[in-house]
Formats: structure tokens, sequence, C-alpha cells
């Protein structure tokens, strides 16, 4: 009988102990898998927000986003000095300082040939009348096409290992689901490309513990919340935010 009682006893607080230190080992892990999936989900929406920048709309396909990203130049703006306030107040812009530097240098390659795109700014900064009276000598404004990839990522991926920013982690090769709604109307009819993608729960979490899960999906339903983590919206704007922001 006491050895029944003692078997009974020690079942009784293993239960005990896993009905405490169940729930706190999955959040841990759900913690700590979020992160990842978190970062991929930022970099499939960079990679997205360029490409609306380049063509004017998001794209639902996988091969489409992942080409753009792989061949497609990136449009930079290398910028040397500054306006100043004295310039701004008398109605100078970027805008107008550029394409008075643009028709400066029209005029010079028409007159003269230059060895290097720096002896063609020294020069009309030197001569070109309108570059010298709004005092542009040593403002320079050149557009370079650079890497994709490296440009928007800094290294993070290359050409080999890009393809995982559309694959969930801890999810055996799923891939976020990624939708459009490039047709999107304001109020005032202004169109506005909407996209989404997501990672649900069940993708990332699936192999923890299965009750830990469903209670945390039930929650969050009760919530009226995405069941999962995702980032933009398909039916209204919102600058393309992640649900955990």
């Amino acid at each position: 009988m006491i050895c029944t009682l003692s078997v009974a006893a020690v079942v009784m607080c293993y239960f005990c102990v896993t009905s405490v230190t169940t729930p706190i080992k999955f959040e841990n892990t759900r913690a700590e898998r979020e992160v990842a999936v978190i970062k991929h989900l930022v970099d499939l929406r960079t990679a997205e927000v360029e490409y609306n920048h380049q063509k004017g709309s998001f794209t639902a396909s996988y091969d489409t986003l992942l080409m753009f990203l792989k061949t497609a130049p990136k449009k930079e703006v290398l910028k040397e000095g500054s306006l100043t306030d004295k310039q701004l107040e008398a109605g100078l812009t970027e805008t107008k300082a550029v394409k008075i530097l643009n028709e400066a240098k029209k005029k010079a390659l028409k007159k003269n040939q230059f060895e290097s795109n720096d002896a063609l700014y020294a020069y009309i900064w030197e001569n070109d009348k309108d570059v010298i009276s709004n005092g542009l000598a040593g403002f320079r404004r050149d557009t370079i096409e650079s890497n994709m990839i490296l440009s928007l990522y800094k290294g993070a991926y290359d050409e080999k290992t890009i393809d995982q920013i559309v694959e969930i982690p801890y999810s055996n090769g799923l891939r976020f689901e990624i939708e459009v709604n490039n047709d999107y109307k304001t109020s005032q009819g202004i169109r506005v490309p909407l996209f989404e993608a997501r990672a649900p729960f069940e993708s990332y979490l699936g192999d923890l513990n299965k009750q830990e899960l469903v209670n945390l999906i039930d929650r969050e339903k009760k919530l009226e919340h995405y069941t999962g983590l995702k980032v933009g919206d398909i039916y209204a704007p919102n600058n393309n935010a992640g649900n955990w922001e």
C-alpha cells in the first residue's frame, strides 16, 4: 500500500512539474524561433518594397522576386556636398541644384573630353557660371548601378543563399504565404499596391508540444489576431508593418 502511494506521489509530482515547465519551454522556444522568422519576413519585405519601387507593383511569385534580386541593378545616388540654409532660403532645392549640374555637365562634354567623372566635376566647379553663381562648387550627385543583393542586404546573402528569404525558418522548407493586392484604391481614388507575407504558427512551431500550440492558436483567435507572424496587409495600407511591431 505504501509502495503504491509512493508511486502515485511521484507520478503526481511529475505531472505538476510538467504542467509548469512545458508552457515555459514552449514559449522560450517560440521566442527563439520567432527571432529568425521575423528576420526573414523583414528581408522579404525589403525585397518586395524595392520591387514595387522599380516596377510599380508587388509580386506574389517567388521566382519573379528572386530573379529580380539576382539580376536587376540597384540604382543609388552618391552624394557629395549639401545645400546651405542660405541657399535653401533663396529657393534653391536639391532638384534645382541637380538640374543645374546636369546642364553644366552637358555643356562641358560638348566642348571637352574628360578622363574621369572627377575631372568633369572639377572643370564645371571652376568654370561654369551657373554652378559658381549658385554656390554649387563641391556639390555632386551621381546615380550609379550596384549589385541588388549586396546593396539591400550588406553581405548577409549572396546569389547562392538569397533563396532563403522566402523560406520559413524551422519549417522544413515551407515558404512564406505571399498575397498581393495591386489594385487597392484609397477613398480618394489613389491606387496603393499592397502585399502581405505570412508564416502560420503551425509552420515553425508544428514540431513542439501540440496542446501548447493549440492553446496559442486559440488565444490569438479569440483576440482576433492572425495566428502567426506576418508583414503587410492586403486589405488596408499599414506601411507594410509586421504584426509584432
